[in-house]
């Protein structure tokens, strides 16, 4: 089955089957560009050389599109988070975990 997409106003940034922004051509969701932007604070180039895949010319509009749908994709990231915080209180701690926090490591 092959994966439909829709096009945008952005060069290099479609819409996948679900209606996420991703970078044309790439399984690569614009949300992570995003996040590793703003969890390293690496610069276009930067994300650029950390994904030599990427032209920075995608790189760019895909900033372009999150800074245009600022709101959207910051609540993306907050539910996408919380998820991963409710999964965190429901899966049992691993045994590697369990001693590496008895051992104040962690």
């Amino acid at each position: 089955m092959p994966l439909t997409s829709a096009k945008t106003k952005y060069e290099h940034v479609v819409l996948d089957e679900k209606g996420v922004p991703i970078i044309a051509g790439t399984n690569m969701k614009v949300i992570e560009i995003v996040l590793e932007k703003t969890a390293y604070g690496w610069s276009p180039e930067e994300l650029h050389f950390q994904h030599l895949y990427l032209t920075l010319g995608q790189i760019y509009s895909a900033l372009a599109y999150y800074w245009d749908h600022r709101d959207v994709l910051d609540r993306d990231i907050e539910q996408r988070l919380a998820f991963v915080n409710q999964i965190r209180k429901i899966t049992e701690q691993t045994p590697l975990a369990a001693r590496l926090k008895s051992k104040g490591l962690i």
